[in-house]
């Protein structure tokens, strides 16, 4: 069984690639260490601070719309953070997580089950949602087992190379 467990970062409706990764740092760094600094930096500056690896982004409706900029997905990746859940996804976003195994679970009904700061599992394998503290679930979509594959060898290039028996240096 695949379990992801973390703090809840809730987020609302349309948070676009914008406020995920400000767009001013696409022509000053490709370095994705130092794109995970910029996080949220905008629209809530306190992330950078509170939040810590294996945290949870909790979504509303069309999370990571706007620009198609993978930069969004690889900044939040890189910070740590061990999954993203949301009632819906815009479907670059979507796509530009799974490629950098980054975890994106559609679960509606998540934001009115989970609070802010509460402690959430996330059981891959069933396509569930737990809030720990009220016990409440949600379904979400099961991801089929080629997309966790992925997942698992770390996005996309890793799991090509991996196929191709190429080393992933």
């Amino acid at each position: 069984m695949q379990m992801i467990k973390g703090r809840a970062y809730k987020f609302g409706d349309g948070i676009n690639t914008d406020v995920i990764y400000p767009g001013r740092y696409l022509s000053i760094t490709t370095d994705r260490e130092e794109m995970a600094k910029h996080c949220f930096e905008t629209v809530y500056p306190e992330f950078l601070k509170t939040a810590r690896a294996g945290d949870i982004i909790v979504g509303g409706k069309n999370f990571g719309c706007g620009s198609s900029r993978e930069q969004a997905a690889t900044c939040l990746k890189y910070f740590g953070i061990g999954a993203v859940v949301a009632e819906s996804f815009a479907r670059i976003f979507y796509r530009n997580a799974i490629n950098l195994g980054l975890p994106v679970l559609v679960a509606p009904g998540v934001t009115r089950v989970v609070d802010h700061g509460d402690d959430i599992e996330i059981d891959l394998d069933r396509g569930m949602v737990k809030n720990t503290r009220t016990n409440e679930t949600v379904e979400s979509t099961r991801l089929p087992s080629f997309i966790l594959e992925i997942i698992n060898d770390g996005g996309l290039i890793k799991h090509l190379r991996k196929k191709l028996g190429l080393s992933n240096k």
